[in-house]
């Protein structure tokens, strides 16, 4: 099981991932996901679980304001980060992560990255967002998932 926190920078401009900690219980461990002072903090608005099957799509989604702190306690969910921000050093680039109990870490995403992600587990695959913010419709942005070019079936 993991001991102690840290934070390294993904490849992608302004994307966090952060090792969180499983300790062992009598009965069952305790899967620690964020404290207010952590890398990526940045206030509550909303937490909400999302299930997706194994080879399911879901993509792409850009947040205009909103910040994700993407938790995977369940099966494996691969995320897909992809970078359009003309001022960011890592324009044009994408960043794939795995996350799973295996790699229990949590993947802040800021505002105005592209997101997708894909279910990988036979088993429940299910993630946790603590957001910034409280969903609104209206700041995102939806693409199809062939108008940003990855290969989702390598996955598979």
């Amino acid at each position: 099981m993991h001991s102690g926190a840290f934070s390294a920078r993904a490849m992608v401009e302004g994307v966090l991932l952060t090792r969180l900690e499983i300790v062992s219980a009598t009965g069952g461990a305790v899967l620690k996901a964020m404290k207010g002072d952590d890398p990526g903090a940045s206030g509550f608005g909303e937490a909400y679980f999302s299930i997706v099957e194994k080879g399911a799509v879901k993509a792409w989604k850009r947040h205009r304001k909103m910040t994700l702190n993407l938790i995977v306690p369940c099966g494996e969910i691969r995320f897909v980060i992809y970078d359009d921000r003309p001022e960011s050093r890592t324009c044009g680039s994408h960043e794939e992560v795995r996350l799973s109990l295996r790699n229990y870490q949590r993947l802040t995403i800021p505002p105005m990255l592209w997101m997708g992600f894909q279910g990988g587990s036979e088993q429940l695959n299910m993630l946790l967002n603590l957001a910034d913010m409280a969903h609104d419709p209206a700041e995102a942005d939806r693409l199809d998932p062939r108008e940003i070019a990855f290969d989702w079936s390598s996955y598979l």
